[in-house]
C-alpha cells in the first residue's frame, strides 16, 4: 500500500490517500475538508477512489465526507457506531469551529474491533481505540508496518479527552494495550503533525512512555 498525506482545513489535519499499487484503487482516510486539494491528489496519482474511511467523526476529520461521496458515489466505512452522535452533530461542529457548511452523511458500514477493510487487494486491520472519541478506530496495514491512528496518539503527545465522550483512561489503555502491542517498528500517521513510530513514542512520549516518572 502507498500513502500520501494531504494536510487539510485550518486545523492542518492529515487526510491520507492510500492505494493498492496493483489495482490503483484508493481510499481517502479522514477527508476533513479542502475537497479540491484531495481531488487534485487523486487525479495526480491516477487513482480510482473505492471508498472513504473515517477514524472518527470530528469536523476536521469528517467535514468533506458527504461532498466526496457525492462526487464519487463510494461507500463510507467507519468509524465505530460510538461516534454516531458526532456525525449527527456535524452541522453544529461546523458552526462552532467556523468551518464551511457540511453535508449530512451516514456510514455505509460501522466498524468493530477486529474487522478487516480492503483497499484494492490490500487490507487494513481495524482496532477500536476509544478515548479521544467513543467510536474512534485505527487502521493498521500489517504488510506495510503502517498505522493510521487519527487523534489517538501524536509525536510527543496524545489526543484530547475534554470533548463530550472523551475518556483519558480509555485513551491511555487504547495506546498501551492495543497500539503498542502492534510492535515498536510500526510507523504511524497521526491526525495532525509529523509521523513517528510506536517504539519511539513508547520510549519518549511523556504521556505514555515506559519511562514516566
Amino acid at each position: 500500500m502507498k500513502f500520501r498525506v494531504i494536510p487539510v482545513t485550518a486545523f492542518q489535519q492529515n487526510c491520507t490517500l492510500c492505494w493498492c499499487e496493483e489495482t490503483m484503487q484508493a481510499a481517502v482516510i479522514d477527508p476533513g475538508g479542502d475537497v479540491a486539494k484531495i481531488e487534485a491528489a487523486i487525479k495526480e496519482e491516477g487513482l480510482q477512489l473505492e471508498k472513504i474511511l473515517l477514524t472518527h467523526a470530528h469536523i476536521d476529520h469528517a467535514g468533506g465526507t458527504a461532498e466526496i461521496k457525492a462526487l464519487h458515489q463510494v461507500p463510507i466505512e467507519g468509524p465505530h457506531k460510538g461516534d454516531l452522535y458526532w456525525i449527527e452533530g456535524l452541522a453544529k461542529q461546523s458552526a462552532m469551529f467556523g468551518f464551511p457548511k457540511v453535508g449530512d452523511f451516514m456510514p455505509d458500514r460501522w466498524l468493530e474491533d477486529g474487522d478487516v477493510v480492503t483497499v484494492g487487494k490490500q487490507t487494513f486491520q481495524v482496532l477500536h481505540c476509544p478515548g479521544h472519541t467513543p467510536g474512534h478506530v485505527v487502521f493498521f496495514d500489517k504488510s506495510a508496518g503502517m498505522a493510521q491512528v487519527g487523534d489517538v496518539i501524536f509525536q510527543g503527545s496524545i489526543g484530547r479527552t475534554d470533548f463530550p465522550g472523551g475518556n483519558h483512561q480509555q485513551l491511555i489503555d487504547s495506546i498501551r494495550k492495543k497500539l503498542f502491542a502492534l510492535g515498536d517498528e510500526v510507523e504511524f500517521i497521526p491526525g495532525h503533525g509529523p509521523a513517528s513510530t510506536l517504539g519511539h513514542e513508547k520510549r519518549t512520549n511523556p504521556f505514555v512512555s515506559d519511562h514516566r516518572g
